[in-house]
């Protein structure tokens, strides 16, 4: 899956920086992302998962996606969040809109599309996604 969604994200995005929400202690997609050069910063509320990353070299900043610094985020070329609560999907999306970037979940199976989004399937990967032209 992490693969899956690094190869997608670098055939969507070229330049800038990408950024991770709710990374929690999965790094590989961010992992994978910098290994193919993109700019990556991972955000989580957990100090210790911000910690983990910084030793594996990631950038990495404690934030809480509900009450977010929009500093961290602005200029970013996209964000995404693999597998994010039911309760951060309003907050993903109000930040996407919030800062003009596209938004990428890789939801549970169970989650609904959220409203605004396009459901997209790549090689068997389920992704949802809000461009920058629907924000």
């Amino acid at each position: 899956m992490h693969e899956k969604l690094a190869e997608y994200l670098s055939q969507k995005i070229k330049k800038g920086r990408i950024i991770e929400i709710g990374v929690g202690f999965n790094f590989k997609t961010a992992l994978k992302l910098k290994e193919l050069g993109f700019d990556i910063l991972v955000v989580d509320w957990n100090p210790k998962a911000v910690e983990r990353a910084k030793e594996l070299k990631l950038n990495a900043v404690i934030d809480n996606i509900f009450n977010p610094q929009l500093e961290i985020y602005n200029g970013a070329s996209a964000i995404y969040s693999i597998r994010p609560t039911p309760e951060m999907m309003p907050y993903l999306l109000k930040l996407a809109r919030i800062i003009k970037a596209p938004l990428y979940i890789v939801p549970f199976s169970t989650d609904a599309v959220p409203k605004g989004m396009k459901l997209e399937n790549y090689k068997g990967l389920v992704i949802y996604k809000l461009k920058a032209k629907d924000i």
